[in-house]
């Protein structure tokens, strides 16, 4: 059983991971991210509750939703520092420009992006900003939002603790295996969340391409380079969010 007290450090040290608010100095003095995890949700709801709002007031002012689209992604990325981002980015350059296990790792240790990455990044921008452009509505668009940033997140601690880091020193494995309560409650948050954005049957199916995709992930992962890392985790995050937007347009257009 977490206290109080702990409930705060942990939403703390998870807000201040996942994005560039400031409140790691709330997160105690032995801070632990793996238990924390199960807060990653709510910081992505802080995340796509931003991004919603900034479309509110690009709608407010007559822009259109292509417009408004983007301005809402683009305050996203400058909350989280296009952390997931750069991990998408730094996974499909290894995966893709890497020969050997060694060689795979050290291109993903490289802060530059190779063709691979900017390739993967644009299709990442080019879904999510589409998806939401064809919602339109802005409160449907803060539902897709909120729901994505949470259930994109909700799926890491699970895949932090099944899948084993694929390196000794990296953000990962630093981070350690996260407990089940927190693997759980992350997971009830994520599925909290879409029942409310996207209804019950809607809901079913994200669940069932998240774990889908996630699987597909840890395979791609292990077989590629023994594991999991940050970066792995970081492009699994983005996988998330582009499903559950992709889900929530054509909720918005009545296909689902």
């Amino acid at each position: 059983m977490i206290s109080p007290a702990g409930i705060l450090s942990d939403l703390a040290l998870a807000i201040s991971f996942c994005t560039r608010i400031p409140l790691g100095m709330l997160a105690g003095d032995k801070p632990d991210l793996a238990r924390a995890s199960w807060a990653m949700p709510i910081a992505g709801a802080i995340v796509g509750a931003t991004g919603a709002l900034a479309y509110w007031a690009a709608f407010a002012l007559s822009l259109p939703p292509l417009t408004a689209a983007v301005i809402a992604l683009a305050v996203t990325l400058l909350l989280t520092g296009c952390l997931h981002e750069d991990g998408l980015a730094d996974t499909v350059d290894g995966f893709g420009g890497g020969a050997s296990r060694e060689r795979k790792l050290e291109i993903m240790r490289d802060s530059r992006i190779g063709t691979f990455g900017v390739c993967a990044l644009i299709v990442s921008f080019a879904l999510r900003w589409s998806a939401l452009a064809s919602i339109a509505a802005p409160l449907r668009v803060a539902a897709a939002l909120i729901a994505a940033h949470v259930a994109a997140r909700a799926i890491l601690p699970a895949f932090m603790r099944l899948v084993p880091p694929a390196r000794a020193g990296g953000l990962s494995a630093r981070a350690g295996r996260p407990p089940l309560e927190s693997t759980i409650a992350a997971a009830v948050i994520g599925v909290i969340a879409l029942g409310i954005a996207l209804g019950p049957l809607a809901t079913v199916w994200v669940i069932i391409l998240l774990a889908l995709a996630a699987a597909f992930m840890a395979w791609l992962a292990t077989r590629q380079i023994g594991g999991q890392t940050g970066d792995v985790l970081g492009a699994v995050e983005q996988v998330g969010e582009v499903l559950v937007l992709l889900v929530a347009a054509s909720v918005a257009s009545g296909h689902a």
